[in-house]
């Protein structure tokens, strides 16, 4: 049985037993996550569940953070959205991982770092965790199906209001909305994600599989839709000149100024 392989030193892969670990590795860019990042986790994900050796997978970052989300400058470079582009490829990997995922969060989990968790089986988060829908704020708009998942996990009202107004929210208010399984304190969560994987790692595991393939399948073909629409809307913002303007302000550090539009 060939070992996994991964070339990215901005993504580490641990292996206990039957447990892989993906660990976003860019500190000192928080964690954002570039193409080359993004290609090497589709590849991991792929890898791992072809392997009868890994039963749970586990996708996390540092203490300090979990993910800022795209690397924007990195993400201009190929702005064109393809299902052979790195992110989509990511995103269909975890999509229809057919092994359990459990992800674990510390500090900020922005953009895709939060509509990725919509993907994942068990989501547990430290204290100092935080999220934060920023797609409107950037001329976008949401990805990943979160137009879709989120309103039905926490309802439309909610969902309307972390999409449209694009503020950050803590972990507690992300238990309280139903998108996390739990809070720990920030020395607790890395030992809490490793008992849960180890304990579903226990579990039959044709029986894990078959569980979750049939709790996401009354949702695939909806969740496929709002990937699709959400690829062409995405487009369109990264065409537009609110876009043009969200990010130009964003790598001038200064406020953008959409009065013109």
């Amino acid at each position: 049985m060939s070992t996994i392989t991964n070339e990215c030193p901005q993504l580490l892969i641990e292996q206990d037993q039957s447990v892989l670990t993906l660990r976003f590795n860019r500190p000192e860019c928080k964690n954002a996550l570039s193409r080359a990042m993004y290609a090497a986790a589709a590849d991991v994900l792929q890898q791992a569940d072809a392997d009868a050796r890994v039963r749970v997978i586990i996708i996390t970052g540092s203490r300090e953070c979990f993910t800022s989300g795209n690397d924007l400058q990195d993400f201009m470079d190929e702005p064109k959205i393809h299902e052979n582009h790195p992110v989509v490829r990511f995103m269909r990997a975890l999509q229809h991982l057919a092994k359990p995922v459990i992800a674990s969060v510390s500090g900020p989990a922005i953009g895709i770092g939060t509509t990725m968790l919509l993907h994942c089986d068990l989501i547990y988060a430290a204290t100092n965790a935080s999220f934060q829908l920023p797609f409107v704020r950037l001329g976008l708009c949401p990805e990943y199906a979160a137009s879709y998942l989120l309103p039905a996990i926490i309802g439309h009202v909610k969902a309307s209001e972390l999409l449209l107004l694009a503020e950050p929210f803590t972990s507690a208010q992300a238990y309280e909305f139903k998108l996390i399984n739990a809070v720990v304190a920030d020395e607790e969560l890395e030992q809490l994600v490793a008992n849960k994987a180890a304990h579903l790692a226990q579990q039959p595991p044709a029986a894990v599989r078959r569980t979750k393939a049939l709790l996401k399948q009354s949702q695939q073909k909806a969740v496929d839709a709002a990937i699709a629409a959400e690829f062409i809307g995405f487009a369109e913002g990264l065409a537009s000149e609110e876009c043009k303007e969200s990010i130009q302000a964003f790598f001038e550090k200064r406020r953008p100024d959409f009065s013109r539009f």
